[in-house]
């Protein structure tokens, strides 16, 4: 018999009366058992987040820092086998796996030293009206109450860390829903934070299915949630409750955009492969993948079949082989769909170079050029490894066409030319433009976070901080300035 894990209500272990299996979508095989929580337990959960929301804001920030700075010297220590976990039920290459555990080490760091400096407060003279003589203004920020967090599949860990180590270090209390095909990376995540001191009912993790999270961002007793995953979820949870703070992570469709002056063999040599790394990454299963390349015309021809080759040198099959560079998608139904999309395109006039072939869950690294711009995979996020690389005339014509989408997350533009660069950062209409590499970089403690249908709000410690808290002032009167 397999042990069920159990999840983390209010700070402890605590199991349901049904339980799922966790699959491994490389080969199928049983990763672990999930107990899932009854609705009493969820109603404990969150009534138990409510009633610390006051206690936790109040706790003296050494305290959060120190439990932040537990967590991230834990993962740390454990990160082999927490990324050997992540692989085994996410399907992601040892060597993203092992990644992606290091970024959350970052992020629970980041937090730690936040929480020291947050709130310093901000003084400000209103004696510059009469009426204002002798008053000071004192600007504090207080958490706006408990945080949802519901994180997706991609990066089971790290999105997981996103949402809880900026509520702790803010002091506001979150009940975190992982997905469900990915639930053990933050369950491993609360045993760490059970090994702190912060108050009791201040975090859960709750691996309720789909079907039971609207009744969870309904609940008047969680102000505010931080939502990572699809588009179309993310807007009907927004339109679902208007009156609440919500910050939204959405889809993207990462242009990397190539310019004239990127021209020498040792440029193009660096963009191809930097292009067929991050447009294959985690299986292109990132919101931030490159999924389309733009190329001036002058660069085209020799910057093609370069990207063809270096896609087709990445290496496929097993994750746990720390050889693997791409491995499977989540499911063989995401496998299905991307493969749909590249036949719709393929038969609507697209040139397949290289890829175009599903062997179960896996689809082979795609490169297509000639896309026609109304199929699918020219409109939507593919979020598979496929790339798409066109032909332009101009920075401007590039630009058009980085804009002509309804994404707008983060752009990558190849040159050397600061004016230019510049003009990308005012010109696109994206929440990132990364130049001299690809849209896929990300810092853990910048802004992250999109324009247009990629979402509202930002990510990145300091500033989901800033989401989950709101600015309250204190008039002192009469005092001699």
């Amino acid at each position: 018999m397999r042990a069920t894990h159990a999840f983390w209500l209010a700070g402890r272990q605590a199991t349901g009366e049904t339980a799922f299996d966790v699959t491994s979508p490389w080969d199928g095989r049983v990763v672990g058992a999930v107990s899932v929580p009854t609705e009493a337990q969820v109603e404990e959960a969150v009534a138990a987040a409510y009633a610390v929301r006051d206690e936790f804001a109040a706790t003296p920030a050494h305290v959060r820092a120190a439990a932040l700075d537990h967590v991230s010297r834990r993962l740390a220590e454990r990160t082999e086998e927490i990324a050997r976990l992540i692989s085994a039920e996410n399907g992601k290459p040892m060597k993203w796996a092992r990644g992606e555990v290091g970024r959350a080490v970052s992020v629970f760091r980041f937090a730690s030293e936040e929480a020291r400096r947050f709130n310093g407060g901000d003084a400000q003279r209103l004696d510059t009206d009469a009426g204002g003589q002798g008053r000071l203004a004192f600007t504090r920020r207080f958490p706006k109450g408990v945080v949802l967090g519901i994180a997706p599949f991609n990066f089971p860990l790290n999105l997981c860390a996103h949402k809880v180590a900026p509520a702790i270090a803010a002091g506001a209390p979150i009940v975190l829903k992982p997905a469900p095909a990915t639930p053990l990376s933050a369950l491993v995540l609360g045993e760490l934070l059970a090994e702190t001191e912060l108050p009791a009912g201040s975090w859960s993790v709750l691996p309720v299915p789909n079907d039971r999270m609207p009744a969870l961002v309904q609940d008047e007793r969680l102000p505010v949630i931080s939502f990572t995953g699809s588009e179309k979820v993310g807007y009907a949870i927004m339109d679902s409750v208007p009156r609440k703070h919500c910050t939204l992570e959405l889809g993207g469709n990462g242009a990397a955009v190539v310019l004239a002056d990127f021209a020498s063999d040792e440029d193009l040599d660096r963009a191809a492969n930097r292009i067929a790394t991050f447009s294959n990454y985690q299986g292109g299963q990132s919101c931030i993948s490159v999924q389309r390349v733009i190329a001036d015309a002058s660069v085209y021809d020799r910057l093609l079949p370069r990207i063809v080759a270096a896609v087709e040198a990445q290496v496929t099959g097993d994750p746990s082989d720390d050889a693997t560079d791409v491995g499977p998608l989540v499911s063989e139904d995401a496998a299905t769909r991307v493969e749909s999309w590249v036949n719709e395109a393929v038969e609507a006039g697209a040139t397949l170079h290289t890829g175009g072939k599903r062997d179960g869950a896996s689809y082979a690294p795609t490169v297509l050029t000639d896309v026609p711009a109304d199929v699918t995979i020219s409109c939507e996020e593919v979020f598979g490894p496929v790339l798409t690389v066109q032909k332009v005339n101009g920075e401007e014509e590039a630009f058009a066409a980085v804009n002509d989408s309804k994404y707008g997350l983060q752009a990558g533009v190849f040159t050397h030319d600061l004016q230019t660069a510049f003009r990308a950062h005012r010109a696109l209409e994206v929440g990132g433009v990364v130049v001299g590499d690809v849209p896929s970089y990300r810092a853990d403690q910048m802004p992250y976070g999109g324009a247009k249908q990629s979402g509202v709000g930002r990510e990145g410690v300091r500033f989901a901080m800033e989401d989950y808290t709101y600015e309250r002032v204190m008039v002192l009167t009469g005092l001699a300035l």
